[in-house]
């Protein structure tokens, strides 16, 4: 009996360790990565528009499991794209857009043009036939295209350039490393809804510059192409977007990705929050790393305070082990000290799933149970 007991729990352990993992599998954590902190010379610009001292130039990549690729982030009615700062968002005002596809190379090295907040899936810019993609500057090994002695000193003409700024807080200077690289297999098929107006063509939203603002809210718009995955096939790193402010920023993503698969790859959309109703399919799924900051808690399934929802580990919020056992009183083999219920365990006369209820409940004795009870135990 004991051996029957610990294949069950095993069993329901494994259910309950699997689903976690199952619900963001392919996507192993979100990185927000400090890219530039602006200085004073950086403020003198007077052409891309203002940007404050202190300000800091995030990036925003997805880590993905190897062989997956992203295809699109969205926001739809249930599931909000969400990007947000305490702060107004800076935008050049001279060659600033929406998506960093569109960029042209030379651009970059205007004035704070590298600086502009925008979306993408991997692609940061292009140069003829080359095309650049987003890498963490830990990982770049190209060297640098931007700031210094590539910036033309913006409107004061620094002699030396713009963006030189080597303070710690933002790792390695992007002088040394500017996080772009090129890669062999280039998406195609780009397609966006819900940013630009369609009538006047411009961008009200805070990727455009048309107006400042420190709030992105959509029910309906998506970035799309057809699948990117990271510069490094092992890490599996895209960046997705590129957010300058002064103040500390917040957002909530939605993704689809594709994961290979035989004989075709699978289309799954990652959600950051599920709306009622909702729950992890094969092809919808909820991952807690698509929402920052991050909310952290109780991540270990062995505890009852976990919840799928947290994306990072709080041991503190790990209280209560789960004890697997039977935990209806009117069972003979009923455990006071379990915490979760496994009704298969449960045994009755009669009812003991086709168990010895000698040998489940070798102490049960038939004589000197009250009527009442044996009269309730049969009827279940």
């Amino acid at each position: 009996m004991i051996n029957e007991m610990k294949r069950i729990y095993c069993i329901v352990l494994a259910m309950i360790l699997c689903n976690a993992e199952f619900a963001f599998s392919q996507i192993e954590k979100v990185i927000v990565e400090p890219y530039y902190i602006s200085d004073s010379l950086d403020a003198t610009d007077t052409t891309g528009g203002l940007l404050e001292i202190g300000s800091t130039t995030y990036r925003i990549y997805i880590d993905l499991a190897p062989g997956v690729k992203l295809r699109k982030i969205y926001g739809d009615q249930n599931h909000p794209l969400k990007f947000s700062s305490t702060e107004r968002v800076f935008n050049n005002s001279a060659d600033g857009l929406t998506f960093a596809k569109d960029f042209n190379r030379s651009r970059l090295g205007e004035n704070t043009v590298a600086l502009d907040s925008w979306l993408t899936l991997g692609q940061t810019t292009r140069i003829g036939a080359k095309t650049y993609f987003g890498v963490l500057k830990s990982q770049d090994v190209s060297g640098s295209f931007i700031g210094g002695v590539n910036n033309d000193g913006g409107s004061a003409a620094i002699p030396g350039g713009l963006l030189t700024n080597n303070d710690p807080a933002a790792g390695i200077p992007i002088a040394v490393s500017d996080g772009m690289d090129t890669m062999n297999t280039i998406p195609s098929s780009w397609a966006d809804y819900g940013f630009i107006n369609d009538t006047s063509g411009v961008d009200s939203t805070i990727f455009g510059s048309a107006k400042q603002g420190n709030e992105f809210v959509s029910y309906n718009a998506a970035l799309m192409n057809s699948g990117v995955s990271g510069v490094n096939a092992d890490s599996n790193i895209v960046l997705v977007a590129q957010i300058t402010t002064k103040g500390q920023i917040s957002f909530d993503l939605n993704i689809e990705v594709e994961v290979p698969a035989f004989p075709n790859p699978v289309y799954v959309k990652y959600v950051s929050e599920f709306v009622n109703g909702e729950s992890n399919s094969d092809t919808l799924k909820l991952s807690p790393f698509l929402r920052y900051p991050a909310s952290c808690g109780c991540t270990d399934p062995n505890f009852l305070e976990y919840n799928a929802s947290f994306s990072c580990n709080n041991v503190d919020s790990c209280l209560t082990r789960i004890i697997f056992g039977c935990t209806d009183t009117l069972a003979c083999n009923y455990d006071a000290s379990a915490n979760y219920n496994l009704p298969g365990l449960c045994c009755y006369p009669g009812n003991c799933s086709d168990r010895d209820i000698g040998i489940v409940c070798p102490s049960f004795q038939l004589v000197g149970i009250p009527i009442g009870l044996w009269i309730c135990i049969l009827i279940r």
